[in-house]
């Protein structure tokens, strides 16, 4: 199991540090962007995010 969460941590790493090495200038407006936004619109955009972690799990599984 431990294998599996390694795995998962890795590719987690390899796709967040895909948008700043290829657009850094479009990462950094994002970032900037979202440093700026309302507590409650973060949340939604982490609910949003793990919602859509799940979903890919259960259908893959």
């Amino acid at each position: 199991m431990w294998d599996t969460l390694l795995i998962a941590f890795a590719l987690m790493l390899v796709m967040e540090g895909m948008l700043p090495f290829l657009l850094p200038g479009m990462w950094r407006e994002a970032f900037k962007k979202l440093t700026e936004a309302g507590d409650n619109q973060i949340r939604f955009i982490g609910l949003t995010s793990m919602l859509a972690g799940l979903l890919l799990l259960y259908l893959v599984n």
